[in-house]
């Protein structure tokens, strides 16, 4: 045995997975360590300021990965408490039911789940509780059975989104209120009350919220986990490398860079990865050693593998009326999510974004030069613009993956063409409606400040996949419980163990999993 500080369970990362996971096991009186990358993020102005956040990065990790020809990129990615949901949209939808079944594409086929959606179904409905999911289920025709009600009315439509609303019904389509964590109390008419924490403003969609209104993990699991006793995290821990036993049947110590200062080591009954797809799988690929000499969890070779990041497209069209709206993520759409009349292949979903304004606008100024109107200045064109936020399913490809370098350096390799004919046929679907919904006919401009300034393997916010689970060990890393086939008390509950990513942000599903997999902890180590 060592001297290390021992723990019950030692949670890799702060995010979605990782805090969501560490909320669930604090009550049970069982000694956990977060071991956080990064620190917390500074609460300043600059939180809200477009030209910071989105032109010039500022809370970025200031790191590069490398393309599959060697060309280094910014990821985007964010090493704070919380992970990425200090900086996501938090629109937490549930996968469909068909999500957990094989789904044929126009490009392939995405593959069924280990699990049910009715396995995971009321842990879906205690991550919508407890990340203050505003929403209303029904109005979604196509969404999948629900043991409850949302705990909290939908966010309504301000008057342009109302009215695209109903343009929207008035087509035969279902238009249905956007599910949002925000800790928002509305009065009668829909404004936040003067007890709201959330004052419904244009800045949740891709900002860290300065009044701490946004359900980010920090927020809503990391803090209350910390108030339990048996909870400590340490911040700016950099774990580089798990060492397993000379069994090689279980990970005995975790090494984590803390600060400036020497390699700390810490050990556990229980490891849980939660690092993001990216570095999970990179943190069990840079763990090999004799008994596993391709990576940790890693004799089915799939770690790395099958990195989704889904197809996206941030488009924004131009009102013929002025869109006075500020907090516009309310609206959602899913009449093609499965496929169309003449498409006989799922296409995705279309949401709102969060409001352009004139910073980002003049961000977007020199790719947008000839496709807007001269005559009609960029503050104009912020103030009658109507931003949409159009997602497809990315198919799991073995041949798009995570690999490092002699150096440790992170190589993604990724088919940036792979299953796009749905999403162009979705775009091709809002655009043939534009005239119908009060907006400018040919005005559909690429929003490419939400997607890494229009570089597809740089937008990793939505990345998946890279540990996937399932029941045969020999075409997985995980099992049905997120353990690792391989060892015994390793597991990893961030989006690493998506069989398929479905066309809608995975937080919630992360989220819920977590919970699942909480559960199961729990009770293995008897609390």
């Amino acid at each position: 045995m060592n001297d290390f500080p021992h723990y019950d369970v030692i949670i890799i990362g702060s995010g979605a997975g990782g805090g969501t996971l560490a909320h669930r096991i604090a009550p049970s009186g069982k000694r956990v360590l977060i071991l956080e990358r990064g620190d917390y993020l500074p609460r300043e102005r600059d939180n809200w300021d477009s030209t910071a956040v989105f032109v010039k990065g500022k809370y970025r990790a200031p790191e590069f990965w490398y393309d599959k020809h060697g060309n280094s990129f910014p990821p985007e990615v964010n090493y704070y408490v919380g992970g990425n949901t200090k900086f996501y949209g938090a629109a937490l939808f549930r996968l469909r039911p068909e999500d957990f079944g094989e789904l044929r594409h126009h490009d392939g086929i995405s593959p069924a789940w280990p699990i049910r959606y009715e396995d995971l179904e009321p842990y879906y409905t205690q991550a919508e509780h407890l990340y203050l999911v505003h929403g209303q289920h029904g109005e979604d025709p196509g969404e999948g059975p629900v043991s409850a009600q949302y705990a909290y009315p939908p966010v309504e439509h301000e008057p342009r989104i109302q009215q695209l609303s109903d343009d929207l019904e008035k087509r035969g389509l279902h238009p249905f209120h956007l599910p949002i964590g925000v800790n928002l109390v509305q009065d009668e008419n829909g404004r936040a009350t003067h007890s709201s924490v959330c004052i419904r403003c244009d800045r949740v969609d891709g900002f860290p919220c300065l009044v701490r209104a946004k359900s980010d993990a920090q927020v809503i699991c990391v803090e209350p986990a910390l108030r339990h006793p048996n909870v400590e995290m340490i911040t700016n821990a950099h774990v580089v490398r798990l060492e397993t036993d000379p069994t090689g049947r279980s990970v005995r110590t975790v090494v984590a860079q803390v600060g400036n200062g020497a390699p700390a080591h810490f050990s556990a009954d229980v490891v849980v990865a939660a690092c993001g797809a990216v570095n999970s799988a990179a943190l069990l690929l840079a763990s090999a050693n004799d008994k596993h000499p391709h990576g940790l969890a890693n004799s089915s070779d799939v770690v790395g593998r099958h990195y989704m990041r889904h197809n996206n497209l941030a488009l924004m069209a131009v009102s013929k009326e002025p869109n006075d709206t500020r907090f516009q993520k309310t609206l959602a759409l899913h009449d093609w999510y499965l496929g169309a009349d003449d498409w006989d292949h799922p296409l995705g979903g279309i949401q709102m974004l969060g409001k352009s304004d004139a910073e980002q606008i003049h961000g977007e100024a020199p790719r947008w030069a000839g496709s807007v109107t001269p005559d009609m200045p960029f503050e104009v064109l912020a103030h009658h613009a109507v931003d949409f936020w159009l997602c497809g399913e990315d198919l799991p490809l073995p041949e798009n993956r995570v690999t490092l370098d002699r150096d440790g350096g992170i190589h993604l390799a990724l088919d940036e063409k792979n299953n796009i004919a749905g999403l162009n046929r979705l775009r091709h679907k809002l655009q043939s409606m534009l005239g119908h919904l009060g907006m400018h006919e040919h005005h559909l401009l690429s929003h490419s400040i939400y997607l890494h300034k229009g570089m597809p393997i740089g937008a990793t916010a939505h990345q998946a996949g890279t540990v996937r689970f399932g029941d045969d060990p020999a075409g997985s890393a995980l099992d049905v419980n997120c353990k690792a086939h391989d060892l015994d008390n390793l597991y990893v509950v961030d989006t690493s163990f998506f069989p398929s990513i479905g066309a809608v942000n995975p937080s919630l599903t992360a989220i819920a999993n977590a919970l699942r997999v909480g559960d199961h902890i729990v009770e293995r180590l008897g609390g």
